[in-house]
Parts: C-alpha cells; sequence; structure tokens
C-alpha cells in the first residue's frame, strides 16, 4: 500500500469512530442531565427557573462537543491536512 491509500484509510477510519463516538456519548451524556433536571424539579418546583437555566447552558455545552466531533470528521473526510504533504513527499521522489 502506498502512502496515500494508508492516509485515506486511516482519516475514513477516525472520521467514523469520531462521529459514533461523538454522537453517542453527548446522548447519553444529554439523557442524563435531563434525567437529573427532572428529578430536581421534582424535589423543589420552586427553584424551576434556576434549574431550567443550568440545564440549558449545560445542554448547550454537551451539544458543542458533539458539534465539534462532526467538524473534526468533516476535516479528515473533506479538507484532510495530511493530504498536501503526502503529494508533496511523493512529489519529491
Amino acid at each position: 500500500m502506498d502512502s496515500s491509500t494508508v492516509i485515506a484509510v486511516a482519516s475514513i477510519v477516525t472520521a467514523g469512530l469520531t462521529t459514533a463516538l461523538g454522537c453517542m456519548l453527548p446522548a447519553v451524556a444529554e439523557g442524563r442531565a435531563v434525567a437529573a433536571a427532572l428529578t430536581a424539579l421534582a424535589q423543589q418546583p420552586d427553584a424551576a427557573s434556576t434549574i431550567t437555566r443550568t440545564l440549558f447552558v449545560g445542554l448547550a455545552m454537551i451539544e458543542s462537543i458533539a458539534i465539534y466531533c462532526f467538524v473534526v470528521s468533516m476535516i479528515l473526510i473533506f479538507a484532510n491536512p495530511f493530504w498536501s504533504h503526502a503529494i508533496q513527499t511523493v512529489a519529491g521522489r
């Protein structure tokens, strides 16, 4: 296998793993955060506005992790920084 094939395979596998883990783990974290917020709301209904505000801030931060993973996987597939290095290496031979 030449270097461009290795880079392509590694990029596709890494993008797949990044997307898979970047979707599953934040989804689990969001579910746990909502469950904890609902439990807190059931125990202290007077603090609903504070709990809800904190929940939305936390969900936004958790969701940003999924978005970052998606961006990294798209960079690896469509704008891979390792391709230019591989092309220069092959052209230099």
